[in-house]
């Protein structure tokens, strides 16, 4: 049992207005299909995966169980599937037993858990011999917003991170691989100095119609920035595969 099809997987974004004010995802989406091993998943392990439902994309054909902090979320959709296991929990005492899963999905979480190291010890004794972490995270180019002059219109940095719950700002290359002691084996940036305006206005305070009219006058820069973005190149997010030997 493998991955999506990866134009199937990108249709199926979450986000509202995907192609302008979720334009993001649409970024984070293709990363995370890219970064991801061509292999057979049977039993997903999603942490942190909330009502997003994107591992399960990701893996369409797989069992996925889906632990998370808040018990509300045992009632989206996406949690409702025959497929889909919704467990309330903690990312630091993950209740399965030792090599339980083919793969093990960290998407945007490391960045909220305190306690980061417990969390990655967890991911990887859950995980079988020869399985896959994958992660994705901001990384050191974060910042909210990217450039100075959208101040004026963009919340401070420090009061969207408590709004999204985050205890860190994001982790540079090196200090992921002090924290995970795998292999690595595939990375991609995503969210670049081009395609961060239409991220910034998302998150901004403008109102919702000016946000989504602003997105749309900025699509062809959006796009130009998506298409001609290379693996390796600047920017403010990084996802990440990692193999236990």
């Amino acid at each position: 049992m493998s991955k999506a099809n990866f134009h199937d997987f990108l249709a199926h974004n979450p986000f509202p207005k995907p192609l302008t004010l979720g334009f993001f995802y649409r970024e984070k989406m293709r990363a995370i299909y890219q970064i991801t091993p061509d292999a057979d998943y049977s039993k997903i392990l999603e942490v942190g995966g909330g009502e997003s439902g994107l591992s399960a994309m990701l893996f369409p054909t797989a069992q996925i169980t889906n632990i998370d902090f808040n018990p509300d979320y045992a009632n989206s959709a996406c949690n409702q599937q025959a497929r889909v296991t919704y467990i309330c929990g903690d990312a630091t005492e993950l209740p399965f037993k030792d090599g339980s899963f083919d793969a093990v999905t960290m998407f945007d979480l490391l960045e909220h858990i305190p306690n980061h190291q417990q969390a990655i010890a967890e991911a990887i004794r859950v995980l079988k011999p020869s399985g896959y972490l994958l992660i994705s995270t901001p990384n050191e180019n974060w910042r909210f917003p990217y450039y100075p002059l959208m101040q004026m219109i963009c919340p401070q940095d420090t009061d969207l991170m408590a709004e999204w719950g985050h205890v860190r700002q994001g982790y540079s290359m090196t200090e992921l691989e002090s924290l995970i002691p795998l292999s690595r084996c595939h990375w991609m940036t995503f969210i670049n100095p081009l395609t961060v305006f239409c991220h910034d206005i998302s998150f901004s305070k403008l109102a919702g119609y000016q946000r989504q009219l602003v997105c749309w006058i900025l699509s062809p820069l959006t796009w130009i920035g998506y298409w001609s973005h290379q693996p390796h190149a600047m920017g403010t997010e990084t996802a990440i595969s990692w193999q236990k030997i």
